[in-house]
């Protein structure tokens, strides 16, 4: 990492960059302190920018920024960098060069603030934007990158640090706190970024840093479980101080203690009792563990109840589940209990994270894009329906034959699962819609016949009747106007399913979103 004080030579070393065209800095007051991207830079910025063709150099150039950083310099932009003297520095990775940017504005920024990492499969969300939200509501000044679409959790580009610099800036306070949603598993153009959560780790030097599970994900980018867990283990590996919160019903996670510092601490979270976690975790105490008690339908800390299923905003095990991740950050900063419970009550969930839209009848939309996040879902819904439940499901589109195979199989196996456990009881059906939301995505995410095929293989090897329409106004359409006020609709699914809410309200009444 480099000093606060940067030189574009000790900047380009940092980063094991080339400096091509001007060899200082080019704005007139050199460096301003903001890492950038090119279409919100101002004089004396950085740009940091995965790519860049001869059109990008010509803009940088007027906007008179600093100098730029890319991985790619296409076409004749090298030329033109050089007959403009804007300084160029080529490197060959850029989330390096976005990590650096990343450590050197929290340095500069934040130097005293308290620092989150949260990673994992699922519920690294939830979890980073309920610790925000708890933090937040002690008055403290505090920032997060977790966002509804988890579109800045990357080393792509350098949102994260201009999100920092900015806050700080227009802010004009000296931030508290900072919780970092970091992506477990991370590429660019179908290539993984290697070691993407240790870097990203490793550049905010947390004080707390969290993985909430492993599980299969990204397909394309990384072919099976343990390659996963070799990337997110880099959550554990990159900390070097305070406390490293792990998921103690995920043994791939569990394991990820032996990877910490000495000088680091765990802390465990579990759907278990302690006391049956410590008879396969020595690690494990009264102190360093927080649970959540099914019989008495309380989470404990301390051989103590703090919070009580009814007091939780959702009740199902998987937001309970991110409840605890959250609550464990909190204990680990010393945030007072009486603090926690306030902001727990009042949380409320980011858009397309099991949020209920409409209560008659009840929508509750879902990010679920994964197997995981497939099945803890579905299975949450089910103890909340009292009529016929109704599964709209988008398939993913542009992710190939392999995702929406075990996309498919995880929804085929836990329909199965629940119609085989209600066989007495079929007074309420359970219905699956499915939808390519052909009239709603963009090329990066329209959905091929052959994606459509297999999902529908898949369904209908395992006897599940389903109804595909490939728009997803049509199918919200005929699925709302087709339901009782008693009826629960599901959404699931990623980009698909992402404009569903304001398509519902031209649907249905407006008052009733």
């Amino acid at each position: 990492m480099i000093d606060t004080n940067i030189t574009i030579d000790s900047l380009a070393e940092a980063i094991s960059g080339k400096i091509i065209g001007a060899q200082n800095f080019r704005s007139p007051n050199g460096f301003t302190g903001i890492f950038n991207i090119l279409k919100d830079s101002t004089e004396g910025d950085i740009v940091i920018r995965h790519w860049i063709d001869e059109k990008g150099i010509k803009i940088a150039s007027t906007k008179n920024v600093a100098c730029i950083i890319t991985e790619d310099p296409r076409g004749n932009s090298v030329d033109m960098a050089i007959d403009l003297k804007i300084p160029l520095i080529v490197v060959e990775k850029i989330e390096e060069a976005n990590a650096v940017a990343l450590n050197w504005t929290i340095k500069s920024f934040a130097p005293n603030s308290k620092r989150v990492v949260i990673s994992g499969t699922n519920g690294k969300s939830t979890t980073s934007h309920m610790v925000y939200h708890i933090l937040k509501s002690t008055g403290a000044n505090t920032l997060t990158n977790t966002d509804s679409k988890s579109e800045f959790n990357t080393l792509i580009d350098p949102m994260v640090p201009k999100l920092i610099s900015e806050h700080v800036v227009s802010n004009g306070k000296e931030l508290e706190y900072l919780v970092i949603e970091a992506s477990e598993v991370q590429g660019w153009l179908g290539k993984l970024m290697h070691d993407h959560a240790f870097l990203m780790t490793k550049s905010v030097d947390p004080d707390i840093a969290v993985v909430t599970n492993v599980a299969i994900d990204h397909i394309g980018l990384v072919s099976s479980i343990e390659e996963v867990f070799n990337e997110t283990s880099g959550v554990a590996k990159a900390i070097r101080k305070g406390v490293l919160v792990l998921n103690n019903d995920d043994k791939k996670v569990v394991f990820m203690a032996n990877f910490a510092d000495d000088d680091v601490k765990t802390f465990y979270f579990s759907m278990n009792d302690c006391i049956d976690a410590k008879k396969s975790n020595d690690n494990i105490d009264q102190y360093n563990c927080l649970y959540y008690d099914r019989k008495e339908e309380s989470i404990i800390y301390d051989s103590k109840s703090i919070l009580t299923i009814d007091e939780l905003p959702f009740n199902s095990d998987h937001f309970i589940q991110n409840t605890l991740a959250a609550i464990s950050v909190c204990l680990s900063l010393k945030i007072e209990i009486s603090d926690i419970i306030t902001g727990v009550k009042s949380y409320k969930s980011l858009k397309r994270r099991f949020r209920k839209i409409n209560q008659s009848p009840l929508i509750i939309d879902d990010f679920a894009h994964n197997p995981e996040g497939i099945k803890a879902t579905i299975n949450a819904v089910t103890k909340l329906s009292k009529g016929d439940l109704k599964i709209l499901c988008a398939i993913r589109g542009s992710r190939g034959k392999e995702l929406n195979k075990i996309n498919a199989e995880a929804l085929g196996n836990v329909l199965s699962s629940i119609n085989n456990d209600n066989k007495e009881n079929l007074s309420n059906k359970i219905e699956l819609i499915l939808t390519s939301s052909a009239d709603v995505v963009d090329e990066a995410n329209f959905v091929e016949e052959f994606e459509e095929n297999i999902f529908f293989d898949v369904l209908n090897g395992k006897n599940i009747k389903y109804t595909h329409y490939k728009n997803l106004y049509d199918s919200l359409e005929i699925v709302y106007n087709s339901s009782n006020v008693n009826d629960l609709i599901l959404l699931i699914g990623a980009q698909g399913m992402d404009p569903a809410e304001e398509l519902l309200k031209s649907i249905a009444d407006e008052d009733t979103f």
